[in-house]
């Protein structure tokens, strides 16, 4: 009892503890409890499915326009003032169809001059012929006329072709700029606008265009096909198409043209389907909501949409190898219904987790439930 130390403690109340009894009784409690029992993890039990090889026919729905199928803006090849007119806005016109008409006195004149150069260059040209003609005959005669008159002559014939043949073309070129005097539609379509008036000064340096025309009895409806759905359209593709202006209309055609080419700037490929308005009821410039029906080159694979985790280090499935847990990085393609379509390393074979979950670590050992 010698080792027992005392406390006193609480407004002065002598407590008596004998601390070495106190130990003791603790340690002996200790050893009479039973030791905690560390219960084995439970194997975690997953539902397991195969990857799905199919080539679906699917719908896309993406924005259109439609566009003339051929638009042109008119501008004067020459300078010169505008004479008459012969069509306004809105005017139906047929190719060839006189559009207007340009003065260039200068342009006359010019054409003038250059088919008297031509006449007198024939002309000269004539007498070549006929002097060579004669001498060549009268020296079949032996010693009737020199060789060298004779080649002469020749020389004569050959440098006054030549002058003809040159006059010839300046006079064609005169009379091609006196014909850019006229002013004629390209192609049959619409006037869809007039910048000029008569009496105005047009042609060379100058901005202004004369007329805009447009082919709108048959008009191209152009689609962008996102990248990820560029592959799938063919020779074979469908569309279906409606505009505002005719709620509830449903218009059909087939593709026409491919871009094949993806542009850089919207990550897309330009596709065209040709449409038939000889009945009018299509202006051209107009969007349109446009449905294709698309399939895959080649069979995908798909798997429940539940399958696909989306985390922050990625997008994955989750797959069973050996009753261990592999993760497999995928892209997402499409979705139908409960199907989500995907592409990585898959295959067929795979046995891949119905409810993918990112709680479940690589390498994790699990039980299949059949």
């Amino acid at each position: 009892m010698k080792n027992i130390r005392y406390f006193i403690i609480r407004s002065g109340l002598t407590v008596l503890l004998p601390i070495a009894l106190l130990g003791t009784a603790c340690s002996e409690k200790n050893k009479n409890e039973p030791e905690a029992q560390t219960a084995p993890p439970k194997t975690p039990v997953v539902k397991i499915i195969s990857p799905i090889l199919e080539q679906p026919l699917y719908k896309l729905t993406v924005p259109g326009e439609l566009i003339p199928y051929e638009q042109v803006i008119i501008y004067p090849k020459i300078k010169g003032f505008v004479k008459k007119i012969f069509v306004d806005r809105g005017s139906v016109v047929k190719k060839g169809q006189l559009l207007a008409v340009l003065e260039a006195p200068e342009i006359n004149e010019r054409y003038q001059s250059s088919r008297s150069d031509q006449q007198k260059y024939y002309e000269d040209y004539l007498y070549s012929r006929q002097s060579y003609d004669r001498l060549k005959k009268a020296a079949e005669k032996n010693g009737a006329v020199a060789a060298i008159e004779i080649d002469k002559a020749r020389s004569k014939l050959r440098a006054d072709s030549a002058a003809y043949a040159a006059a010839k073309s300046t006079t064609g070129a005169s009379a091609q700029l006196n014909d850019y005097l006229r002013i004629t539609a390209p192609f049959d379509g619409v006037i869809v606008d007039r910048n000029i008036s008569a009496g105005a000064l047009v042609g060379e340096n100058m901005t202004t265009s004369l007329f805009v025309v447009a082919q709108n009895q048959r008009l191209r409806l152009t689609v962008a096909i996102p990248e990820k759905h560029a592959a799938s359209v063919n020779q074979g593709t469908v569309v279906s198409f409606s505009v505002s202006d005719h709620p509830g209309k449903i218009y059909h055609s087939r593709i026409s043209r491919d871009g094949k080419l993806l542009q850089q700037s919207t990550r897309s490929v330009t596709v065209e389907f040709d449409v038939d308005n000889k009945d009018m009821s299509l202006s051209g410039g107009e969007y349109a909501q446009v449905t294709l029906m698309l399939r895959r080159p080649e069979p995908t694979l798909w798997v429940p949409a539940t399958s696909v985790v989306h985390a922050q280090s990625g997008i994955f499935i989750v797959a069973a190898d050996s009753n261990r847990i592999k993760r497999i990085p995928v892209a997402e393609g499409i979705r139908q219904d409960s199907l989500q379509e995907v592409f990585g390393q898959l295959s067929p074979q795979l046995k891949v987790l119905k409810t993918g979950t990112e709680e479940l670590a690589e390498g994790t050992k699990v039980k299949i439930k059949n």
